[in-house]
């Protein structure tokens, strides 16, 4: 688990083709945490899709998570899940590719815009 700060850290990379700032929570805050083993599973995703994976929501901050709703042990709150879109790619075939990539371990949700990712070490499958 990395901390990092949207204004310093912002732009930087963190993988081939993410940015710290699309892991930033959408309250506007700066601290962000992101996990490795998540930002790995992503770029696996960008790479076999060969196509732009967008992140609508990463870390939230507890207060940001319970304002959207979000499960009180949420992994986003720990920078270990995010929910993403591929244009183009049903979040079913998402899912399906990332069951391959974690296959007896972490979260992934089916919805009906995008597909949930995360990396704990439990296996959670579920449908939104």
């Amino acid at each position: 688990m990395k901390v990092y700060s949207k204004s310093k850290d912002g732009n930087k990379k963190v993988s081939t083709n993410f940015k710290v700032k699309e892991f930033a929570c959408q309250d506007g805050s700066d601290p962000i945490f992101i996990d490795s083993e998540l930002v790995n599973v992503l770029q696996k995703i960008r790479t076999h899709f060969g196509r732009a994976v967008t992140i609508t929501s990463a870390y939230r901050t507890p207060s940001h998570n319970q304002y959207v709703g979000g499960a009180t042990f949420s992994q986003h709150q720990y920078g270990r899940a995010a929910d993403i879109q591929i244009t183009g790619v049903p979040p079913k075939k998402v899912a399906a590719y990332a069951e391959t990539l974690i296959p007896n371990k972490g979260g992934i949700g089916i919805y009906s815009t995008f597909t949930h990712i995360d990396v704990r070490d439990a296996k959670s499958r579920w449908n939104g």
